[in-house]
């Protein structure tokens, strides 16, 4: 008797020079947990090796892009790298000599805000929506920081982190967090994608090297020290209180 196949996590199509990557693991809103992060590299490194791919994007299916850190298994401890498997992920996509294009098309929480700060290009929708909601947790964005605060408004960085406001597109853009907000994404990345398939190989990863470095020398100064930091916060009790609290709906011990 043969075990039955494992559905994969992250899928894969190709068009005209564009790999999409799908988050497709809606029942747990498409946590970063051990297997879809593990996938996710994979998944990276195959379209890296592609000479027919000049571009990757990034989307997902349901109606959430990604939830962020799976707490699940936060609170279970069986998540096997944590916030430096985080780390090698963000800097994966940061660092792939392809660009990479992220769709958003709903919600996008704490660790999946990551992923947008990795991405070079990002486009959502009017469903999509956006929240740092790390502090409520009794956490902090910290190993996201790495990509993201590089990149965004510093005013709307310190309001958000802090107050776990939720907030759309338009403000996404505003602050930097997206590059653009669209009624129709798909229409709205049309543009962006013709433009990537007529780049070379060379010029679009040496174009990326420029406009990556600021980031890049985030994660060469930064990483070990927020890295640490994020797992003593995982591992105290006021963050087991909150992860716990968020699990079981309930506001946590410190809610006013």
């Amino acid at each position: 008797m043969t075990d039955a196949p494992v559905t994969p996590l992250v899928s894969r199509s190709h068009e005209r020079g564009i790999t999409t990557l799908t988050l497709d693991s809606p029942h747990n809103r498409n946590a970063l947990c051990a297997r879809l992060v593990a996938e996710l590299h994979r998944a990276l490194a195959d379209a890296a090796a592609d000479d027919a791919t000049r571009a990757v994007v990034l989307t997902h299916t349901g109606g959430t892009f990604c939830a962020g850190a799976d707490l699940s298994e936060a609170t279970s401890g069986t998540a096997k790298d944590g916030p430096l498997g985080l780390a090698r992920l963000l800097r994966t996509l940061v660092e792939l000599p392809l660009p990479v294009v992220a769709r958003v098309t709903g919600h996008v929480r704490a660790g999946g805000l990551g992923l947008l700060g990795a991405c070079d290009i990002s486009a959502a929708g009017p469903e999509a929506t956006f929240a740092f909601t790390e502090a409520r947790l009794g956490l902090a964005p910290a190993v996201i920081s790495l990509p993201l605060l590089p990149r965004l408004d510093p005013r709307a960085a310190a309001r958000y982190y802090l107050t776990g406001e939720t907030f759309r597109a338009a403000e996404a853009a505003r602050i930097g967090l997206v590059t653009l907000a669209a009624e129709d994404v798909d229409a709205g990345l049309a543009p962006v994608l013709d433009g990537l398939r007529k780049g070379s190989p060379q010029g679009l990863a040496a174009s990326k090297q420029l406009v990556t470095a600021e980031v890049l020398a985030a994660f060469d100064r930064d990483t070990d020290a927020l890295a640490e930091r994020s797992a003593q916060l995982f591992g105290s009790a006021e963050a087991r209180e909150g992860m716990t609290a968020f699990l079981e709906r309930r506001a946590p011990s410190w809610a006013r």
